[in-house]
């Protein structure tokens, strides 16, 4: 067989695989545009995407003869240097899940064949006069140039986001008084986009910190070891004291359809833990003060088109699946209460951050493509994650209970929403998106999108806590 074709369709597996990769982990599981740690990492995958995407387009359809050939030979070289770099700097910054490594593995392999294989070609393009030779190879040329494509969209966004992480290290943190001293806090779902911002902010206050994770390893890593970590709640001995426990705990509520499987999933990661957490607090020899524990604005159901009025914590559930699951949520943290602790619920809204949905909603709009969706005159209910962070010191410092909306003053339509991001990054705003293929796609799920709550902070306002970001324009340029 011919060692060049070879090369090309394992560049074309190659580009399906790298696909992947950048998907489901970079994007979804790991969230590497939105972590403090992995500017240089995206820094160094820019660079390798720039360089892939030259490749895949040039070999598409081109041979390199003459000079060109050690032309081919540089760029490779400097592709190997920055892999093994990257498996240094990775090493170094995060735990990688198993898929990821595997995945990285099965990369590197085909890379070093694909190479190899060129490169046998090297000594003939050599002797040959320096040109760039046009060479197709039909509809496999056509996927490799498309890959180029695909992989050189993804370094740029690698790049900005490896800029914005560096304008964001440069602004100085706020430090933030969750009250008294040397306090011990209990905390769920601390490797989540929330529970990271909540554990440093913590730790920088003085405090002490517990984090209870199925993935322990991942957490010491995470918190350089900085915090005790826990992988059940049979490891904490009922003579373990904590002050404050706070819930964070939940499975991602965004993603496949609401079967019958995945409500049962989602129950159990929210109201299943929660009961866990009481229990023990009913076995525990020295109770906490204070429980603070996760809700969501989803809790009021939805709010049809053309009502803009306005909810506030008094305002009752509605009956559907995702009213049912905070109302069973908060129901079991209430459970608290019987063991003399103040049970604080925190329905939060769409909460921004580098992290988090924010990333994905404004990339249509990076792209110039942002616009109403569905019409866009659905209710969204927003907070910037400093006042989520904020919020929950406050309520640590005044011993507050009950229902709390975690939801800026200011809440937008999904049009106005757009605008206002567009404006702040200086893209044009007007392309329409309708909202059948989400229906079709996520079901009733979809109505989490399509449909909204105007939904306000009352008790955080009368109790006079103070939004660092009141409204979306200085939040978004906060986080750009």
């Amino acid at each position: 067989m011919n060692t060049h074709l070879l090369a090309l369709q394992l560049m074309a597996f190659q580009g399906c695989l790298g696909a992947f990769d950048t998907l489901y982990h970079h994007e979804l599981t790991e969230a590497l545009p939105g972590r403090a740690t992995a500017r240089r990492e995206l820094a160094i995958h820019a660079v390798r995407a720039t360089i892939y995407s030259a490749l895949f387009i040039g070999l598409a359809g081109w041979a390199f003869h003459g000079a060109w050939a050690l032309v081919l030979l540089a760029v490779f070289t400097i592709e190997i240097v920055l892999t093994l770099w990257d498996f240094v700097v990775e090493d170094r910054t995060r735990l990688l899940p198993a898929t990821e490594r595997v995945t990285h593995t099965v990369l590197a392999m085909n890379g070093g064949a694909f190479i190899a294989l060129l490169a046998l070609n090297t000594p003939g393009w050599w002797a040959m006069p320096t040109a760039l030779a046009w060479q197709p190879h039909g509809g496999l040329s056509v996927f490799l140039a498309l890959c180029g494509v695909g992989v050189g969209l993804s370094g740029v966004r690698d790049a900005f986001a490896a800029r914005a992480i560096g304008r964001l290290a440069l602004r100085e943190q706020a430090k933030v008084n969750f009250g008294g001293a040397d306090r011990s806090f209990l905390i769920t779902g601390a490797t989540g986009f929330i529970g990271q911002r909540l554990v440093h902010a913590l730790l920088r206050d003085g405090h002490r910190v517990t984090v209870l994770t199925r993935q322990a390893r991942q957490a010491a890593w995470l918190f350089d070891g900085r915090v005790d970590c826990v992988g059940s709640m049979a490891q904490l001995p009922s003579s373990r004291r904590f002050d404050v426990v706070i819930n964070l705990a939940g499975a991602r509520i965004l993603g496949w359809r609401w079967t019958a499987a995945r409500r049962a999933a989602l129950r159990a990661s929210r109201v299943g833990l929660t009961d866990k957490l009481v229990a023990w607090i009913a076995a525990a020899e020295h109770k906490p003060a204070l429980m603070v524990s996760a809700s969501a604005i989803g809790y009021y159901g939805i709010q049809r088109r053309g009502d803009d009025a306005v909810l506030t914590e008094g305002d009752a559930p509605q009956p559907m699946f995702m009213s049912d699951l905070c109302r069973e949520w908060e129901q079991a943290a209430q459970g608290a209460l019987a063991h003399g602790v103040r049970v604080a619920c925190t329905r939060f809204g769409l909460v921004l951050g580098t992290q988090g949905a924010l990333p994905m909603m404004l990339l249509p709009i990076k792209l110039g493509l942002g616009g109403p969706l569905g019409g866009g005159a659905q209710w969204l209910s927003w907070i910037h994650v400093d006042d989520v962070i904020g919020g929950i010191a406050h309520l640590c410092r005044t011993g507050g209970a009950g229902v709390y909306n975690f939801t800026a003053p200011e809440s937008l339509t999904q049009a106005r929403f757009s605008r206002v991001a567009a404006g702040v990054l200086r893209r044009p705003c007007g392309f329409p998106t309708p909202g059948w293929p989400m229906r079709l796609v996520l079901g009733e799920q979809s109505d989490l999108l399509l449909e909204g709550q105007r939904v306000a902070p009352a008790r955080l306002l009368e109790e006079g806590y103070a939004f660092r970001y009141p409204h979306l324009d200085g939040a978004l340029r906060n986080l750009e």
